[in-house]
């Protein structure tokens, strides 16, 4: 019996929710009438089909094919899958590789034909309906309504017409927010920053644009793209749309916005709409350009140092831990902030966060180094590490006698039945029949080895050096060694990220102490080390981590926690 997945998506937020198990419902349906076993569901809410790399029911559909968990995904169309012809071919080429198929209710047993022609059609349908609904905004923007989305100031007004059709475009002046707007412009035109101004509101209890914090980006924003509070057109009454267009990025799945010409924008007035005099308006715009001004002379200025000093420019070293420290009050990022220090952003940024404890980034690069050498592999965790492997052993090894002892007794009586074929033709019997069968016996045959050589091969159990711990600390201290070479600096640095997870800081006991807590993946640790040359790790030819249980450790379902210890 084939082991069938289902797989549904709605696309936005604006779809019912229930649409799911509405698709769930009609593909149970088909898998009933065709007698396949259903041994998973996989979704995507509220999530275009134009791209794969944000849509993590697929993404968690492809790493469980990889594990031969099923043999078929239904959905109720290739649309449901994906709508991008690339990413379409894609999926289809990497499930093929797993022996896995694609069946819809719209399509059938989906093909390479089907791959082509229908992945074509659902990108010309994105790019024709793409234009469509730019086409209908344009001319309600063209009519003097909004052309989409709401900005901090105004809210939406429902209005419907002598027949009941709803009219939309229409937006109504906030009285309370309006004069949050006037005060910032204000303050800004006074000389405040707008860090401090942000930092003011947060204080006062005001709430920024969707009931978030006020940040400084939120107010500056960038004024050649018209973004930010304070560059807002719409608040001294004049509509300005087209200014940006927005494309995926391929790689990310993310939009991301590109300027369009200014001849390509549509402009209208809306005076009914103003917040801000002009005089305000002039006195931000001119504060704008003075601090502009500065900014430029400071860049000259750093500009011309560096070419003074690019021998030391090329030696410095980016930060190593960037993008690897949180605050442990807030679960933000910390990042440097002036003086080569490490700092909480929300409390920088916003003042949301009660944590104004920085640190020295050369103290906490030390401080990190020496738990990377003295404390990561030390023999409790490793310990805990060889537990949960075992754990995860025990378990792959059933799933193996799952997998192959069905087909261990299906190659033995077809081996059986092979001889005794091959006697009743060495006695004589050479029936074109018997030849045929026999032909089909030997396939057979051959696929069930192959299938559980297979078996084999994905269940295979790699052996955890029993001197890991001392392959460990030598590495690292080449490592250590290697930061300290400038051509070997930069790999050296990304292999000792990799070894760490996530580093989270929180105010000590103490004025100005700071603990740090370190999280490393043993999972990861011991794969790097399958990965050296000296290394005695198994290797998966395939890439694969040889590790799944520490590596993969919430997909495994093992229950293995990172290691964890103060620095």
């Amino acid at each position: 019996m084939k082991r069938g997945v289902l797989y549904a998506r709605y696309s936005t937020d604006l779809q019912r929710p229930e649409s799911v198990e509405d698709q769930f419902r009609v593909c149970r349906d088909l898998m009933k009438r065709e007698e396949w076993a259903e041994v998973g569901t996989y979704h995507d809410s509220a999530i275009s089909g134009s791209s794969l790399i944000l849509r993590p029911g697929i993404r968690q559909l492809m790493l469980d094919a990889r594990r031969g968990k099923f043999d078929i995904v239904v959905a109720e169309a290739l649309d449901r899958i994906s709508r991008d012809q690339a990413d379409l071919a894609n999926l289809y080429k990497h499930l093929k590789f797993e022996n896995v198929s694609i069946y819809t209710l719209s399509e059938g047993d989906v093909t390479e034909l089907h791959v082509g022609m229908k992945g074509a059609m659902n990108a010309i349908f994105i790019t024709d309906l793409a234009a469509k609904v730019r086409r209908g905004v344009r001319g309600r923007v063209e009519a003097g309504k909004s052309g989409g989305g709401n900005c901090y100031g105004y809210k939406v007004v429902r209005q419907f017409s002598s027949n009941g059709d709803v009219i939309c475009g229409e937006r109504e002046i906030i009285a309370e927010e309006a004069s949050i707007i006037r005060r910032i412009f204000r303050e800004f035109a006074a000389g405040a920053s707008p860090r401090a101004i942000a930092a003011q509101l947060n204080r006062d209890g005001i709430p920024g644009p969707r009931g978030e914090y006020w940040t400084d980006g939120t107010i500056r924003g960038q004024q050649g793209r018209g973004t930010g509070l304070l560059n807002n057109e719409l608040y001294v009454g004049r509509r300005i749309w087209n200014r940006l267009r927005y494309i995926k990025d391929p790689d990310t799945g993310k939009r991301v916005s590109r300027k369009n010409p200014q001849s390509a924008w549509i402009v209208s007035e809306v005076p009914e709409l103003r917040i801000v005099d002009d005089s305000l308006w002039h006195a931000v715009k001119e504060r704008q350009k003075q601090v502009a001004a500065r900014f430029a002379n400071v860049i000259a200025s750093v500009r011309g140092f560096h070419a003074k000093n690019r021998l030391n420019l090329a030696r410095r070293p980016k930060s190593l831990l960037s993008g690897l420290i949180y605050c442990g009050c807030c679960g933000g990022s910390y990042s440097i902030r002036g003086a080569d220090r490490f700092a909480c952003s929300n409390h920088v940024n916003r003042r949301s966060c009660p944590n104004g404890h920085g640190i020295q980034r050369k103290a906490l690069e030390r401080r990190v180094l020496i738990g990377v050498k003295d404390r990561l592999m030390e023999q409790g965790a490793l310990a805990e590490a060889l537990r949960a492997y075992a754990d995860e052993s025990d378990r792959l090894d059933q799933e193996r006698r799952v997998h192959s002892e069905g087909w261990k007794s299906e190659l033995t009586k077809v081996s059986r039945q092979i001889e005794h074929m091959v006697d009743a033709i060495a006695d004589g019997m050479n029936h074109p029949s018997l030849k045929e069968k026999l032909t089909s016996l030997e396939d057979r045959k051959k696929e069930l080895i192959e299938r559980l050589d297979d078996v084999e091969v994905l269940y295979a159990i790699p052996k955890i050096p029993p001197d890991a711990s001392a392959i460990y600390a030598s590495k690292v201290e080449h490592l250590l060694e290697a930061l300290n070479q400038l051509e070997e600096r930069s790999s050296a640095k990304e292999a000792i990220r990799n070894l760490i997870e996530k580093i989270i800081v929180t105010p000590g006991p103490g004025r100005g102490e700071v603990d740090a807590v370190m999280y490393g993946d043993l999972g990861t640790v011991l794969e790097w080390l399958g990965s050296q040359p000296d290394g005695n790790a198994t290797q998966i030819a395939d890439g694969r981590s040889p590790y799944p249980a520490m590596s993969e450790s919430v997909v495994a379902g093992a229950g293995f926690e990172p290691a964890a210890f103060r620095l």
